[in-house]
């Protein structure tokens, strides 16, 4: 199983990866531009918002798996070790089934997207659509890993920091333990 959690977040942060440098090279051909030629292209404003609809969409993942994203943990912590173990998959199963339901409609959103162009790139809106479609996905495979490896009984369902270290949760200055 760890073969598959590390294929797919090698994927996603390749996803984030590209996205982040079509980011920086929009921005910079903006900013040289506006600086330095008598134009501006507006296509780089376009390209930059594709682009950082696609960063959220592989980073929701990885920020799930990695407990960046909004988490009620201190209740969780508060809680007895099995109840917070059996909280935390029911959530992940929760995320799992939600994102799953919701990849069909997104994909009909994604379908619109054909009789759609960009106003000033001209590609099919499709491509922009199909970050809804790519961020469920990384929600469904990252929670359902989390699944999987809490059922298997490889992880107690805790976040999981993106460098794989295994770490314990920062405790409060002065407070017990």
């Amino acid at each position: 199983m760890a073969w598959l959690v590390a294929i797919a977040t090698f994927l996603f942060r390749a996803g984030v990866v590209i996205a982040f440098a079509v980011v920086i090279f929009a921005v910079t051909v903006q900013v040289v531009s506006r600086n330095f030629l008598p134009f501006s292209p507006a296509w780089t404003e376009e390209l930059t918002r594709f682009a950082l609809l696609y960063l959220a969409a592989f980073g929701i993942g990885l920020a799930y798996r990695s407990g960046d994203l909004v988490n009620i943990d201190i209740a969780l912590q508060a809680m007895p070790e099995r109840l917070g173990w059996m909280l935390r998959l029911l959530g992940a199963v929760i995320v799992c089934g939600l994102a799953v339901l919701l990849i069909e409609p997104a994909w009909r959103f994604v379908s619109i997207g054909r009789i759609q162009t960009s106003p000033v790139l001209g590609i099919r809106m499709t491509w922009s659509h199909a970050a809804t479609v790519v961020l469920l996905a990384g929600l469904a495979i990252f929670s359902a890993l989390r699944v999987l490896e809490m059922l298997a009984g490889r992880s107690d369902g805790r976040p999981v920091p993106l460098d794989g270290s295994e770490t314990q949760p920062p405790t409060l200055p002065n407070a017990p333990g």
